[in-house]
């Protein structure tokens, strides 16, 4: 094609000085119109007393394997805008467990931004300073344990966001594996669930009241349940 022209130009003006190319890929239209990508290797050709008398090419119809790279390269983008945009807390690390993925949400649910975390160790470098202490342990497990291939459901942690203040977070890590079913990290799906174990704390508080208002009253006080069973 036109835009390449004078790349392929260079590559075989060069062959012709006894520099040679290895895997140049450009696009070519065939006869019939058609558009295949190729893979040239130029390589220099010399006489017996080593002058260069031409160049020698070898090329490869890889149109396929290109739409192959260009469609995992769609998904891929895909995948990234929809773990951006999903509203849920989505991070992501690798295989030695340094942060590669941190959506929008997170920033929204942690106060951090994608910058501060991307490329630090998850557990030592934050975890550490935002996980309530007596559950650092825990997380580290949870952690270690799906770079494992151990998946963990409805995890249950407070944290410490950037601004100060204490949330209580659901999460489950799922591992991640390559097309050969090796770990390459773990992605992390997180739920603030704050308000509702403040509802749970509430009722457990005021279900305690009434279990003491009962227990202690300055009056007969028993109950049975719906089999006619005592139960107070």
């Amino acid at each position: 094609t036109v835009e390449y022209q004078k790349s392929v130009k260079e590559v075989l003006d060069k062959a012709l000085k006894g520099s040679e190319s290895s895997n140049f890929e450009f696009p070519l239209k065939t006869k019939d119109q058609r558009r295949v990508e190729v893979l040239l290797n130029a390589t220099t050709r010399r006489d017996v007393a080593g002058n260069v008398v031409g160049v020698l090419g070898v090329g490869q119809d890889i149109t396929a394997r290109k739409q192959v790279e260009m469609e995992k390269a769609r998904v891929a983008k895909e995948l990234q805008t929809f773990i951006d945009t999903a509203n849920a807390a989505i991070f992501g690390v690798d295989s030695k467990g340094f942060v590669n993925e941190w959506n929008n949400k997170v920033v929204d649910l942690t106060g951090y931004l994608a910058e501060d975390v991307l490329g630090i160790h998850l557990v030592n470098d934050f975890t550490s300073k935002t996980v309530v202490p007596e559950h650092q342990a825990r997380v580290k497990q949870l952690f270690d344990d799906a770079l494992q291939g151990r998946e963990t459901s409805n995890f249950e942690f407070p944290m410490i966001t950037k601004n100060g203040q204490l949330i209580e977070i659901l999460i489950n890590a799922s591992t991640r594996r390559d097309i050969f079913g090796e770990v390459i990290g773990v992605l992390g799906v997180g739920q603030d669930i704050t308000d509702r174990k403040r509802i749970e704390m509430e009722k457990t508080r005021v279900a305690q009241e009434l279990q003491t208002f009962i227990d202690t009253a300055n009056a007969p006080i028993f109950g049975i349940d719906a089999n006619g069973m005592v139960n107070e």
